[in-house]
């Protein structure tokens, strides 16, 4: 039974490691010695026997045992080890009796870093349990003007008063809010008198008493206990309410949204409140959830940064030349020669060799899919080849990038995928929906029978976009025009002929396909292509010049330009997402097409580049006419990369990742856009 309960933690631990990789986080438990120095620390509080919430542990203290766990705490060893045996057992003295020796950790800004005991906490965050009793050492930062810092200190007093452990808040002022809706609460709330103070069972030796139960130590509090349980029950529905309704895709913690909550409902009336009624009135007030903190967004780099040749970076940048040259390599995790997606990328490999000549070698190595594979590939080219910068051609490499990123610093790792910035690693993506905006318009003006086919491969971060700003282009000239929608990545998809079969008997007779052809293929069901009695007839191709990218990356490094020719905080991580205006992306129209049409397209595609034009510039509505967005309000860069809906005149759904087959499930699971499954709550 244990075993087969480990082998589902192990999956929970996999499942939240490939989650971290995807959001840019540390996949393994933070280390608290990497986090602090001793010259960090103001004083360290011995708080004794304190019943802790198990959500706080985030941690351990050393790196020991840390890349034993995802960042879960759940297991990531193999079930027939030494560690998945002991953890095991003690699943099964847990099963039979409970856990009920204390672990050891230290406090830190509000969260536990395990000093001993990391099994004990793997186990009960399985079993979902709510706390754990626990021996705390309290690390008091210094103060200082960090407004993470002033909230601590806040909540320090706070808990000195309270002992209240459980909740967080991501502003100075919370808890001060807190406490004054508690006081002016009559029913529920209200203060104890300055005189009256209760005893509190223990003290800095407490020791479990062996029911599990742990009395605080601190012994003066300002609300009685029976408030305490009312507060901690309201807290605890609403909780539930929250992550129910989504809260947790919200940058703000349960805390923030709880204040609110209590300040317009006030707190008897939240006491008193069921958890449905606190749903719906949660959907009710949305609007001021999201408003709650400033919603942090990637950084994301539009286009490239103008050239700094400053007297400092000259004298700095490395002199390249054939003696020296600059080492590059790139990792394809397929064939070139049977891959469209890659032959581009070797088409840009190509080019930077032709631009830079001796000054550069560009090297490649094409590998299979499989992470251990391209690890193994990044490693050949730093260790063997002395690979400077190292470009990963996937969205599905960047969890082997990361790796590779952390193992080796000084090397300039850069991966092909957009909303997966981090410290450890670069990202790059082509913004390739301004393109496919003046191919839909193309595909509005030609069609006969006003359907138009979409074939698209995965549901992930970009790809919306993409078909949404296809669909408004086609819109545009023709307001009567439907796009209908295929995935290819659909697990009851016999073959690619199946697609084609329903566009043919759907009456579609324009369909945007594939990019490009691969290269191994004789194809004409590429780019956009018109349906004839004679077979596809070739309209229209949007273009990655994937060269022009790598060519001002490139330009950067040598010109000594890489820690500051993008973000205002150096350390800040950058995704390079260029377009039309940075040559990334283009559109070649054949003389298939009008004239007229092909003029209309040009002058589109100048303003697009220009900035004055956006392809979402318009109101926005979604398929059931939902407004997205009002006319003349462009959507942010964040809102139009995780765009999770399909504008008004698409046919089709963004499927479910149990729709999908085993492949594409692996990286829509990474980064996979997700319907809004509440919507009527945001």
């Amino acid at each position: 039974m244990s075993i087969e309960l480990y082998e589902k933690a192990k999956k929970m631990g996999n499942k939240a490691y490939k989650a971290s990789l995807s959001e840019g986080r540390y996949p393994f438990l933070p280390v608290l010695d990497d986090i602090i120095n001793r010259e960090d620390i103001a004083s360290e509080v011995n708080l004794g026997l304190v019943d802790i919430p198990l959500d706080r542990v985030v941690g351990t203290s050393t790196s020991g045992r840390t890349q034993a766990f995802a960042s879960n705490f759940m297991p990531l060893m193999d079930p027939k080890s030494e560690f998945g045996a002991k953890w095991s057992a003690l699943c099964d003295a847990h099963l039979e009796e409970g856990i009920r020796d204390a672990i050891k950790v230290y406090e830190y800004l509000n969260y536990y870093y395990v000093v001993e005991g990391n099994k004990r906490v793997s186990v009960l965050k399985f079993f979902e349990a709510d706390s754990i009793p626990a021996f705390v050492t309290r690390k008091v930062p210094k103060l200082s003007d960090d407004e993470i810092v002033k909230v601590y200190y806040e909540y320090m007093d706070f808990y000195k008063k309270t002992g209240v452990n459980y909740i967080t808040f991501s502003h100075v002022g919370g808890y001060e809010r807190l406490m004054e809706q508690v006081r002016v609460a009559t029913e529920h709330g209200g203060e104890l008198g300055d005189e009256t103070t209760v005893s509190a069972v223990g003290s800095t030796s407490d020791t479990a008493d062996g029911s599990g139960t742990v009395i605080r130590a601190d012994a003066s509090k300002i609300w009685s206990d029976d408030t305490l349980l009312e507060l901690k029950a309201a807290y605890k529905r609403f909780e539930k309410a929250f992550k129910q309704k989504g809260g947790g895709r919200l940058d703000i913690t349960t805390g923030d949204a709880f204040i609110v909550f209590i300040e317009l409902k006030g707190f008897d009336a939240v006491c008193d409140m069921g958890i449905d009624e606190i749903e719906e009135g949660i959907a009710a007030m949305w609007q001021e959830f999201l408003v709650v903190n400033e919603k942090y967004e990637v950084e994301v780099s539009l286009d490239p940064p103008e050239e700094k040749k400053s007297k400092l970076s000259q004298i700095l940048a490395p002199n390249y030349s054939a003696s020296k040259p600059l080492k590059v390599g790139f990792v394809y995790d397929g064939d070139p020669s049977k891959s469209d997606w890659f032959y581009q990328h070797e088409l840009g490999r190509n080019y930077i060799k032709e631009e830079f000549g001796d000054k550069l070698v560009a090297l490649k190595i094409s590998c299979n899919g499989k992470e251990e594979e391209i690890i193994s590939a990044i490693e050949d080219l730093v260790e063997n080849h002395g690979a400077e910068v190292i470009f990963t051609t996937t969205a599905q490499s960047v969890g082997a990038s990361l790796k590779c990123g952390i193992k080796y610093p000084n090397v300039k790792i850069l991966n092909c995928s957009i909303n997966t910035s981090h410290r450890y690693i670069r990202t790059y993506d082509a913004r390739l929906y301004e393109a496919k905006f003046l191919s839909g318009m193309i595909a509005g003006a030609i069609t006969d029978t006003d359907k138009i086919g979409y074939v698209a491969t995965y549901p992930i971060y970009g790809i919306t976009a993409n078909i949404n700003a296809f669909a408004l282009g086609a819109h545009m000239v023709n307001p009567k025009v439907k796009v209908h929608v295929k995935w290819t990545s659909l697990k009851d998809n016999q073959t690619k002929n199946d697609i084609y079969k329903s566009i043919y008997e759907e009456g579609i007779d324009v369909v945007s396909d594939q990019d490009m052809i691969n290269p191994s293929e004789a194809s004409r069901k590429f780019g956009m292509y018109r349906l004839t009695v004679n077979g596809p007839e070739n309209v229209t191709m949007t273009v990655y010049n994937w060269g022009k990218l790598y060519e001002r990356i490139i330009n950067m490094i040598m010109q000594g330009n890489w820690s500051s020719a993008d973000a205002e905080n150096e350390s800040k991580p950058i995704n390079y997402w260029w377009g039309l205006s940075a040559g990334v992306v283009d559109i070649i129209m054949s003389e298939k097409v009008p004239a007229d049409t092909r003029r209309l397209v040009e002058i589109m595609k100048g303003l697009i580049i220009e900035d004055k034009f956006s392809p979402f510039g318009g109101e926005l509505k979604d398929q059931e006419g939902n407004l997205i967005s009002p006319d003349g309000e462009v959507p942010s860069v964040d809102e139009i990369i995780k765009m999770n809906w399909l504008v008004s005149n698409v046919v089709g759904e963004i499927p479910e990742i149990e729709e999908l087959d085993e492949e594409a499930k692996i990286l829509v699971e990474m980064k996979g856009v997700q319907k809004d499954e509440n919507s009527s709550a945001g």
